[in-house]
């Protein structure tokens, strides 16, 4: 069979070798293939490129916006004139001054405004571009209980030197990047000083402006969004927010593994050397590249969203994509006329008739009428369908024969020739699992031959075997066909009998009994061995226990027995125990 697969690899490669080279080397599916590599691989590296290139754009424009501001507001915090004020600030003068040096400052902060809380009285100071509160710039008192006022005692319990927070002020009604810089002295907190961004001024300026295909947008350490172009997507008061209420970056990125990596981008860059990281993702069933760069000197990261697509326009490859589709189609077109005439169609017969075999249809197979390979194959797949169908037949016999024969082995006494225990065990399961809505009853009879090891003693065991078979030869008459009898072994036999009550079933182990002792057994030696019986009968239901049955069965045997054998006893479930169902039968 080798052999002939061999012989057709070989006439087949000859035939449509030149045709296949041809085709397949004027339609260069590898070059299509690489095509698509390359151009997928030269995009990506140039959205990456890009990428990287953006995100170091975004990051000094942040940068130029506000580290010149931090910068200022740190010099404040340091003045003496202001410490001295936050150190003693119920003097008037050293109040004076202090506001001067803050006035003095104002008018270089780009907001034109500064704020500064003294911690011991709590007092918040504020002055705008307008000057308009000129000599009243004491606004209101920070507190603890005032929920919006816990950006100051978050921020002088960050341990940070100085934090940004996009937040509203409702007492001033003004929504600012704020630049929140502690005032420290040998561990004690004297206050807060800083200055704020107007919002709308810093994400027309840095976030929103017009490139296509390129989302910027900068996020906190917790991912909380802090200036993007949409206002929207602010997460106002992220300082003081609980962590599950805020509007972070991941909760834009569809996948939780996506998500989890741009976590570790960002704890990343804040630590590592590399500048930037950036890597595709999902956003609203989208794919963007996502670019992540810290700002070490705001504590800020500029997280760039880019459409590659819409960066990089693939329209510039459409005509060699183009010539390659044209000639791709037209190869597989040709090939597969020629293939499937010559190989496609025929071997799809041979593979049908393959398949009615597998099936076990040995008889119905088209035979390829073919002088070649194909040909040869069908006719000797035919053949061998044939053979196969023969020997399957005669093992199926031997299957079923051999079957039977391990299944009596199994189940039937081989001496008695009735079922065994194995046996009657199967078939009284059944019939005690059998119509569990609607309850049947029968009676179990325990027969026991009395005295028969004496018997075996005396007469020999041929004796006994012969004893066993003609008790089993007298029971067969009594019972209908719907009764089962077997041999539970040793010298006991038990039956099954269907549809009858209690009295039914006394009369049947009364007739039982009479049969045994109808008349002796002779043995070898030409005497006569008297054949009688101990029965214990008890009724059973079917849903019952096996186990239960015999149980009764058992019981009401041997008070038989304890009788005096020779006799039945009808287990009697509502006394004591069993008892006489009628005199001893006699012999």
């Amino acid at each position: 069979m080798r052999g002939l697969w061999n012989q057709i690899a070989t006439s087949l490669k000859t035939r449509f070798l030149v045709v296949t080279v041809c085709v397949f080397g004027l339609v260069a599916v590898p070059a299509y293939v690489a095509f698509e590599f390359l151009t997928r691989k030269t995009v990506v590296a140039l959205g990456t490129l890009f990428a990287e290139k953006q995100v170091l754009f975004d990051r000094y424009r942040g940068l130029e916006a506000l580290t010149r501001e931090v910068s200022l507001a740190e010099t404040v915090a340091r003045s003496p004139a202001v410490r001295a004020w936050a150190r003693d600030e119920a003097d008037p003068a050293k109040t004076k001054l202090g506001l001067a040096e803050l006035e003095h400052y104002r008018l270089s902060f780009h907001d034109k405004s500064y704020f500064f809380v003294v911690d011991q009285s709590g007092n918040y100071y504020f002055n705008n571009v307008e000057n308009a509160y000129d000599g009243n710039q004491l606004r209101y008192q920070v507190n603890r209980d005032n929920q919006r006022d816990g950006w100051y005692f978050k921020t002088i319990a960050a341990g940070q030197p100085c934090q940004l927070n996009v937040d509203r002020d409702d007492h001033l009604a003004v929504t600012k990047v704020w630049i929140n810089c502690v005032i420290a002295e040998q561990g004690r907190i004297l206050g807060v000083i800083g200055t704020g961004v107007d919002l709308t001024e810093f994400i027309r300026e840095v976030v929103a402006l017009p490139q296509t295909g390129v989302t910027s947008m900068f996020v906190d350490h917790a991912g909380a969004i802090q200036a993007h172009r949409d206002p929207g997507m602010v997460d106002f008061h992220s300082l003081t927010k609980d962590t599950k209420t805020k509007k972070t970056i991941f909760q834009q990125v569809d996948s939780p593994a996506d998500a989890a990596e741009l976590a570790a981008m960002m704890r990343r860059v804040s630590a590592g050397p590399a500048a930037v990281e950036s890597r595709f993702m999902t956003i609203g069933g989208r794919e963007f590249l996502v670019g992540v760069g810290y700002l070490d000197q705001l504590g800020w990261f500029n997280v760039t969203l880019m459409d590659i697509d819409a960066i990089i326009d693939r329209h510039l490859f459409t005509p060699i994509a183009l010539l390659l589709i044209v000639m791709m189609t037209a190869a597989v077109v040709l090939v597969t006329i020629l293939f499937r005439r010559v190989v496609l169609d025929r071997l799809a017969t041979v593979e049908a008739g393959a398949r009615r075999v597998e099936d076990g249809d040995f008889d119905n197979i088209v035979v390829d009428q073919g002088s070649d390979e194909i040909g040869r194959l069908s006719r000797t797949l035919s053949g061998m369908a044939h053979a196969v169908r023969d020997h399957t037949r005669v093992l199926e016999d031997l299957v079923d024969e051999r079957t039977e024969k391990l299944r009596r082995l199994a189940n039937i006494d081989l001496l008695t020739e009735i079922p065994n225990r194995r046996g009657f065990t199967q078939v009284f399961e059944q019939w005690l699992a059998a119509s569990p809505l609607a309850p049947r009853s029968a009676g179990l009879l325990l027969i026991d031959l009395d005295g028969f090891k004496d018997v075996n003693d005396v007469f020999g065991h041929l004796a006994g075997d012969r004893l066993l078979c003609e008790t089993a030869r007298r029971l067969a008459p009594l019972l209908t066909e719907r009764d089962s009898c077997g041999r539970w072994g040793g010298d006991e036999f038990v039956v099954l009998v269907e549809d009858r009550d209690a009295d039914a079933l006394r009369e049947l182990c009364a007739r039982m009994v009479a049969a045994m002792n109808a008349a002796p057994i002779r043995s070898d030696g030409g005497q006569d061995i008297a054949l009688t019986v101990s029965i214990g009968a008890c009724r059973v239901v079917s849903g019952g226990s096996i186990d239960a049955a015999f149980a009764e069965a058992d019981a009401a045997l041997y008070a038989a027995k304890r009788a005096g054998r020779n006799r039945f006893v009808l287990f009697d479930a509502g006394a004591a125990s069993a008892r006489d169902a009628v005199a001893t039968a006699q012999a």
